[in-house]
């Protein structure tokens, strides 16, 4: 087992071992009482029904009662055992998988948000399968076994028959395997797209609208989807193929047996008991020759959605590890000769205690400037903070110094205090309401901090959204805060007062905190100490809002339109 899908399933095996061979040894003896049901059968028949021998006959029925205890027995606390187990993998699998996604370090995958998430949900589920897959394969095979001992001792030929024809069965089958394999990896990678697309359609579904974007949305959507119907239906039409070939393959197998067993019987070779016997064992073989036969569908399913997880869990880190912890004050941060993105050779230097306004001409330059902020990967020049390379810091204590908040802000399922605290332990400050302006949300909210938010915030309007997030943001007092376009959907009256609460909370005299805005909000921009004007990468103006507005074009047609 060399893939990484395959030593996801071996980890799987081996640290649930005690709990998945105790279920499998639980629900082989479970089987061995399956089996033995048709051999008491025609034990009775011969020694107790045939000769008219009452006492044998209550004896065997005896017998028959405790082997049914014994069979329900093991199979509900075998069962109990294997579901505990596949429920604790499933779990473990999905906890992996998200700390491998939100890793301070950044995860280095392809894969788009609705890939992960069916990775984390869907994959993580079937691949902890794998724990029902081998207690019914080991079933099927003790079952087949002590059926083949069975028939061997009640005629030779009908035991051969069972252990020549089954793993005959089995190879023929097995051909099938990487079809099976490939056709539902596709499957599952289609699926994740489509579910990765109509996420972000339905996030964008508001400013499509108002660019009329919503056909050409929903035609790529339609695109994607057949694609995903496609790949499901192709990897159905193989495995129901394969079910089909197997169940027929195993049916004919079974009754083969049966119409030797009556030949036998009519011509004396065997008792009407040893016929009773064969007729049960080959009625009863069907489940375990399908169960084999179906085993490389199962395997190819697990396999894929553990070559997925893998993708995940394997997947490198954007970001070295990271030891360096600079003082958190005074913390400025500097970035010298940046490229990255369009950024071409950007110089910025925010010093403890400021409050500078960046302005980019091109929408491009500040979104390259944020992402460059949140995970400093694939630049040239430097970028510190607190004197420090920013990749170097250790990533716990750089996020403490440094928060970037960007305009595309996400809530989560819960209250309104849940989602403002996030950063804090303690008690959200009025002070922090005040400076985010979230006490007007508050104030429309009959439960207040305990009002309930739906998921991404669905239940508040687009300005509420950022004002909660705007509080979240200054709860955490980072030395160092960035916010991108924090105030784009609140009206002018509330702005200018979150501008004013920013710089008062942040800003005071003894604050000593170093705020970013990345904004065209004349508001926001008149309560910077200083503001840049980025044009082509570069710095291309600097100075008081006053100033620039005097003095600059470029500035009044960015800021003053």
């Amino acid at each position: 087992m060399s893939s990484p899908g395959s030593r996801i399933l071996l980890r799987t095996a081996t640290r649930n071992a005690k709990r998945l061979w105790t279920g499998t040894a639980l629900i082989a003896v479970h089987q061995v009482c399956e089996t033995f049901v048709p051999i008491l059968i025609g034990v009775v028949i011969d020694r107790a029904v045939t000769p008219g021998d009452l006492g044998q006959l209550l004896l065997w029925v005896g017998v028959l009662a405790v082997q049914f205890t014994l069979l329900t027995t093991a199979y509900r606390f075998g069962a109990r055992q294997l579901m505990k187990a596949i429920a604790a993998e499933g779990h473990q699998l999905r906890l992996e998988v998200s700390a491998k996604i939100l890793h301070p370090r950044g995860v280095r995958t392809e894969l788009r948000a609705g890939d992960l998430l069916t990775v984390s949900t869907s994959d993580a589920d079937n691949t902890s399968y794998l724990l029902d897959y081998i207690p019914r394969i080991a079933g099927a095979v003790v079952a087949t076994v002590i059926s083949a001992v069975a028939l061997l001792l009640i005629s030779v030929p009908l035991g051969l028959v069972v252990l020549i024809a089954t793993p005959l069965v089995l190879v023929l089958l097995q051909i099938s395997s990487p079809l099976i394999t490939r056709r539902v990896a596709d499957q599952q990678e289609q699926a994740g797209r489509a579910t990765s697309l109509a996420t972000d359609l339905v996030t964008g579904l508001r400013p499509m609208r108002g660019i009329g974007a919503q056909d050409a949305a929903a035609e790529r959507y339609r695109v994607v989807s057949r694609r995903s119907l496609a790949a499901t239906v192709r990897a159905a039409r193989t495995q129901g193929g394969y079910l089909a070939a197997s169940t027929i393959l195993s049916t004919l197998l079974a009754c083969g047996i049966a119409i030797m067993a009556g030949w036998f019987a009519l011509t004396g070779r065997i008792t009407v008991g040893q016929f009773i016997t064969v007729i049960g064992l080959a009625q009863f073989l069907i489940e375990p020759f399908g169960t084999l036969a179906v085993v490389p569908s199962w395997i190819a399913e697990a396999r894929a959605s553990a070559d997925r997880v893998a993708l995940v869990t394997d997947a490198g880190l954007v970001l070295p590890e990271g030891a360096d912890r600079p003082a958190e004050h005074p913390c400025d941060l500097r970035l010298s000769g940046v490229r990255h993105g369009p950024l071409d050779g950007l110089d910025l230097h925010v010093r403890p205690g400021e409050f500078v306004g960046v302005v980019a001409r091109r929408p491009g330059d500040a979104e390259a400037l944020v992402r460059l902020l949140s995970v400093p990967a694939g630049y040239q020049g430097s970028v510190l903070l607190g004197g420090a390379p920013l990749e170097q810091v250790e990533r716990a204590h750089a996020r403490r110094l440094l928060l970037v908040e960007p305009h595309h802000t996400d809530l989560f399922t819960g209250t309104i205090a849940a989602n403002v605290a996030v950063h804090a332990d303690a008690g959200i400050p009025a002070e922090v309401l005040r400076a985010s302006a979230a006490d007007e949300v508050l104030d429309t909210q009959p439960d207040r901090l305990d009002a309930l938010v739906a998921e991404r915030g669905a239940s508040l309007s687009g300005g509420q959204r950022q004002r909660i997030a705007l509080a979240r943001a200054l709860l955490a007092r980072p030395p160092v805060l960035v916010l991108h376009d924090p105030t784009t959907a609140v009206d002018a009256v509330t702005e200018h007062a979150i501008a004013q609460g920013i710089r008062a909370l942040r800003h005071g005299p003894d604050a000593g905190f170093a705020t970013i805005v990345i904004t065209s909000s004349p508001a926001l921009l008149a309560a910077t100490d200083r503001i840049v004007v980025l044009g082509d990468g570069v710095v291309t103006a600097e100075g008081a809002h006053e100033t620039l507005g005097a003095s600059d074009e470029i500035y009044r047609q960015l800021v003053l339109r």
